[in-house]
């Protein structure tokens, strides 16, 4: 069979190794794969793939997005070219990923879904199908989404505006492209997202959970130098790791756990930018992203305890990466890691800096204060 994917990245982040190991899974199997991608492709040299526009379509998406909020109803013309490569190559089956990201216009792209007769599979990453405007919004306990959005609090948010407030009509608009596709499933890779998908205007169409998965022969206990490289030899490592530090995935708790901590531990951050770094305090080591596997794979096996406390996060990829180096997990409860965590004798907590050096402690055999 012939496979189509779309993702906004191939083999890049978190969504993008999905994307592509899903591809090389298929095409072990005799099948042939294409992954569509619109910005960023790394390490997909053993699999097609194809470009959707060009990265001015993307810069000018975006900046329409900023202005007049209405992301995912830009790159016209790229989206009318890309479905024209898509009717040649004529695939059985269409598996969408993240279709956000200033890629593909999602009017167009349902337009052609609507009418094709092929099967669609659509894995949902996070929340922003069925939302006027965000990918999350347990963060600000928004409901909104459920009955229709509007006067969105977090217009400031990705997919940034910074004029109009749109979420009604793109809340309208979505509704409008997404339901009643013919012979669409969605895959969700958690109970947690399952359950708001569920409560959504996408509430009819069938939904498996199917955990993300990783290379087992990649993410497993590695030996390295990285506790030498940074003078870690004696300390007690306690690590955390973002693709990208929004305020959500805890970065305040972080700096909060570092005033309880005493010079024994040390936290490690790897995914801050330069102005994070530049404000972090003295106590937290800060490292930038790297989309250098090995090395993240050495962090992790070289960490005593991986803490996320992200208060949404649709699975936790960071959490099975380090669970499957052989590293404990502390996690929040009633997140989509929660999941993850327990399937590996992680340790749930309430949300809240003492309850996460509570648990680190209890890692280390002491007792808490």
């Amino acid at each position: 069979m012939k496979y189509l994917f779309i993702n906004t990245v191939a083999g890049y982040g978190s969504t993008g190794r999905i994307a592509a190991d899903k591809c090389r899974e298929l095409n072990a199997q005799g099948h042939t794969c294409v992954l569509a991608y619109g910005r960023m492709k790394t390490g997909c040299d053993d699999i097609q793939t194809v470009k959707i526009g060009s990265d001015l379509d993307v810069k000018l998406h975006a900046l329409e997005s900023r202005f007049f909020d209405n992301s995912g109803f830009g790159s016209k013309r790229a989206t009318i070219a890309f479905l024209k490569w898509v009717k040649e190559f004529d695939p059985d089956v269409i598996w969408l990923h993240n279709i956000h990201g200033y890629y593909i216009h999602i009017g167009e792209l349902f337009s052609y879904l609507r009418t094709c007769g092929k099967k669609i599979i659509w894995t949902l990453h996070d929340c922003w199908a069925f939302t006027g405007h965000c990918a999350y919004f347990d963060y600000v306990q928004c409901e909104k989404w459920q009955t229709g959005c509007r006067d969105c609090p977090q217009k400031h948010t990705y997919p940034e505006s910074i004029l109009l407030d749109n979420s009604r009509r793109n809340f309208e608009h979505k509704r409008a492209l997404f339901t009643g596709i013919p012979d669409l499933t969605l895959t969700v890779p958690s109970h947690w997202l399952e359950g708001r998908v569920k409560r959504s205007f996408l509430k009819d169409y069938p939904v498996e959970v199917l955990y993300n998965q990783v290379d087992r022969t990649v993410f497993k206990p590695t030996p390295g130098d990285f506790r030498q490289k940074h003078g870690l030899e004696s300390k007690f490592i306690v690590l955390g790791v973002a693709s990208v530090w929004e305020e959500r995935k805890g970065l305040k708790d972080f700096v909060a756990l570092s005033k309880l901590l005493d010079d024994r531990f040390q936290i490690v951050l790897i995914g801050l930018n330069p102005k994070q770094l530049a404000e972090l305090p003295g106590e937290i080591l800060g490292l930038p992203r790297t989309d250098n596997v090995s090395q993240l794979v050495q962090a992790y096996s070289a960490a005593d305890v991986f803490v996320c406390p992200s208060t949404e996060e649709t699975f936790g990829m960071t959490v099975l990466e380090a669970c499957r180096c052989g590293t404990k997990a502390v996690v929040y409860q009633d997140t989509a890691c929660e999941e993850v965590a327990k399937e590996f004798g992680g340790i749930v907590v309430p949300r809240g800096a003492e309850h996460l050096y509570d648990a680190i402690r209890k890692l280390t055999g002491e007792e808490s204060k």
